[in-house]
């Protein structure tokens, strides 16, 4: 059973920037992608960035967030990350992070997720 435990959230002015993290308990396969989610209040969970680390590890991204955002993975850490600049109030939301997903950022695509962390609140204001 594969645990997810993330860190880095917060609040931030519009513009800013956050590092979020996501610490697996063990080795996850590479077979399928991990990824990061995001809710925001009274709607639906919606996918923000897919890695695949076969290959090259290549990614998918939410147009919403395309050049604002970089997912990746650190093996030697079990680590995935989300590097998430120039904030906007819009992005304000929970985070979780993913294991077990598909490789898609599609309406529904946390449907078939497998693994989820517990959520990180980002609140972008001023």
């Amino acid at each position: 059973q594969v645990q997810l435990v993330e860190s880095g959230g917060g609040s931030v002015q519009p513009g800013g920037s956050l590092r979020l993290s996501c610490a697996a308990s063990e080795y996850v396969g590479s077979e399928h992608c991990m990824g990061w989610f995001r809710q925001a209040p009274g709607k639906e969970r919606e996918g923000v960035a897919t890695i695949y680390r076969r290959g090259g590890g290549s990614t998918l991204y939410a147009d919403s967030v395309k050049g604002r955002f970089t997912i990746y993975y650190d093996n030697a850490k079990n680590t995935l990350y989300l590097e998430m600049n120039s904030l906007k109030p819009e992005d304000t939301a929970v985070y979780y992070c993913a294991a077990e997903a598909l490789c898609s950022v599609a309406p529904n695509s946390w449907k078939w997720v497998k693994y989820w962390g517990q959520g990180t609140q980002v609140t972008v204001s001023s």
